[in-house]
């Protein structure tokens, strides 16, 4: 089954304790390469993070968005470090001494103070925990979003093996028209320049000019790697790279027959075959 390499998803999980919001990006790249940006509360989780995408993803350049607002009003009663509110007071009566026009500093002054009300500590486990379950959930999403996808760029891929079967049933259907009308066009030049030929000779000559400019083989090796392809797509692994490898055959092959062609519509044939391989190459570099 093919899957694209460009997908999107974004998943919340909602907990008594705040809201975990996660993005999954990826586009086509030649291997797995995995960008996180995370809260640093969560830096713990990262390594089971990578380790939870490799398992699910062969190919493609990742970017994970993890977000993470916390519900103050869950945590019940408010804490006051209370030997920090001490050191703030001694404070204030110390520069109270020394200006000449002090003021008094009230309770919520003193509350504003960065570090005075405390932050209760989450259960670390209960962190993890959620944070792996919201990247199942959005790892399966992605993952639907890339096979739907994935099947479009097959769909296109199985196009372009159609036309080139084609081109090539075109090609073979005229080989033995080909040859004879490039027999008669150079049997015609001979009378033409009134020079007298050994026929045996020039028949040698004919076999081994037929034999050069051949394309069976390439048109069969064009068909069997065709089959492959078609094969390849219904793969439950990724296919990406076995394609490419395929493209390149394919290319090389629709080259020979350009280089043997005789004739300027096996010529053509040759420039169709590679303007539908590179097609396909196009949509291929986009496949896991």
């Amino acid at each position: 089954m093919a899957r694209s390499m460009t997908a999107f998803a974004r998943q919340e999980l909602v907990k008594d304790w705040g809201v975990l919001t996660l993005e999954l990006r990826s586009v086509n790249h030649r291997y797995l390469d995995i960008s996180l940006r995370i809260p640093e509360e969560f830096r713990s989780v990262e390594p089971k993070l990578r380790e939870r995408i490799a398992e699910k993803l062969a190919r493609g350049k990742v970017e994970v968005g993890l977000r993470f607002t916390r519900n103050e009003s869950s945590n019940g009663d408010i804490l006051i470090d209370e030997e920090l509110v001490q050191q703030i007071a001694n404070a204030s009566r110390t520069v109270d001494h020394i200006l000449y026009n002090p003021e008094a500093v009230s309770s919520l002054d003193i509350l504003r103070w960065p570090g005075v009300i405390k932050t209760a500590k989450l259960d670390s486990n209960e962190l993890t925990k959620s944070v792996l379950e919201l990247l199942d959930e959005t790892l399966k999403d992605m993952l639907q979003g890339r096979e739907r996808e994935g099947e479009k760029l097959a769909e296109l891929i199985q196009q372009r093996c159609s036309a080139i079967r084609d081109v090539i049933s075109e090609v073979k259907k005229r080989l033995p028209e080909i040859m004879q009308l490039w027999r008669e066009k150079l049997l015609k030049r001979i009378q033409d320049a009134s020079v007298e030929v050994d026929e045996n000779r020039l028949e040698q000559e004919l076999v081994i000019i037929a034999q050069k400019t051949d394309v069976d083989e390439e048109l069969d090796r064009l068909e069997t790697h065709i089959a492959e392809v078609e094969r390849v797509l219904k793969s439950e692994k990724p296919i990406g790279r076995r394609l490419d490898f395929l493209m390149q055959e394919l290319n090389r092959e629709a080259n020979t027959l350009g280089s043997k062609s005789i004739d300027t519509e096996t010529t053509k044939a040759s420039v169709d075959l590679k303007v539908l391989i590179e097609q396909m190459r196009e949509q291929i570099q986009n496949i896991e």
